[in-house]
């Protein structure tokens, strides 16, 4: 064992193995960076253990718990924030349990680790009224308006990731009826999602304004700033939350307030489900890998569970005999004893 032979196998698992064999996003890539450079500082500033001199002999599972504890009770990291990092070093340990079986026990070991559970949220998501409103609000008068207009309404009638609106080109619309559009979400997985006519109208309007309805700008990103560079995530988020904020004074709302990409994505996947539409469908319309991802739309709507428990005791509950004077009657008796 030589002391940069931990060095040497992290630097050959970022630079050839993630980008080359694994096939991982540059979101996933980014990420597991990030939790390399905490885990090393930690190990620096809390072990004194300087990064150059890390090695494998000074990885041990006690090591690793401790570093997860202390993100939860120094950093205040959310469980979900924990179990991010503990998976960038699982997927390393995995790689290195196949490329070097002389510290298997020690993979193992790490391997053991389990993420914790975590509490369940309520998804927040908006109404349909509240997207139109969302939607009323740029001023279509301007170029910029109509730009931001077609971010909004493109977020909301694909519910893609913020990324995967990032990362549009032109070449991933197709104009022609039936419109529809190329996601390419994570792992590079592409996913054909149709557009509803209003949506496309929109796009149409501002492709045209910047001039790209041009076969030869194909390549162009979708979405750019006044530098023609394409619109980061932080960039469509700011469009998203100044429209937001506008809205929630406007109309009073203040649910308008909570805004964010993801907001409109869990909105689109609510509505898909109120409408009917099966689990399995939005599975691939919002590009989950799976369908129990999906699921906790289902679990959130409330509204659904009350309709079904309601459906439910119709056909097993006797019918009221009751008139309505009666009702009436009842319901003062009962004001009388409860």
């Amino acid at each position: 064992m030589t002391t940069n032979d931990f060095a040497t196998k992290l630097s050959a698992w970022f630079l050839k193995y993630l980008p080359a064999r694994a096939g991982h996003s540059d979101n996933t890539l980014k990420s597991y960076r990030d939790s390399f450079v905490i885990f090393l500082r930690y190990c620096r500033s809390e072990l004194g253990i300087r990064p150059e001199k890390m090695d494998f002999i000074r990885i041990n599972r006690n090591m690793i718990e401790d570093f997860l504890s202390w993100l939860e009770l120094q950093k205040k990291d959310s469980i979900s924030t924990r179990n991010l990092r503990l998976a960038a070093l699982h997927a390393f340990f995995r790689y290195i349990q196949l490329k070097s079986p002389e510290y298997m026990e020690l993979c193992s070991s790490i391997l053991a680790i389990r993420s914790k559970k975590v509490p369940a949220v309520e998804i927040n998501y908006l109404s349909i009224d509240s997207i139109k409103t969302l939607l009323s609000i740029p001023n279509i008068t301007s170029r910029e308006g109509r730009r931001d207009l077609a971010v909004i309404a493109i977020m909301y009638d694909t519910g893609a990731r913020v990324q995967e609106i990032a990362d549009l080109k032109v070449i991933d619309i197709r104009l022609k009826t039936p419109s529809t559009i190329r996601l390419t979400g994570k792992g590079k997985k592409t996913r054909i999602i149709p557009l509803m006519p209003q949506t496309m109208n929109i796009i149409k309007k501002y492709m045209d304004d910047c001039g790209l309805l041009d076969e030869k700008k194909e390549e162009t990103p979708l979405f750019f700033n006044k530098k023609r560079e394409k619109l980061t995530r932080a960039g469509l988020s700011y469009i998203l939350d100044k429209y937001a904020k506008k809205a929630a004074t406007e109309s009073k709302n203040p649910v308008l307030n909570k805004m964010s990409p993801h907001v409109l994505r869990h909105s689109k996947a609510m509505h898909l489900l109120q409408s009917g539409v099966n689990l399995i469908y939005i599975r691939d319309f919002l590009g989950h890998s799976s369908v129990t991802t999906t699921e906790i739309y289902a679990k959130s709507n409330s509204e659904m569970k009350r309709k079904a428990i309601e459906n439910a005791s119709s056909k097993v509950l006797p019918k009221e005999n009751f008139s309505a004077d009666e009702k009436e009657d009842l319901f003062e008796w009962l004001k009388t004893v409860i």
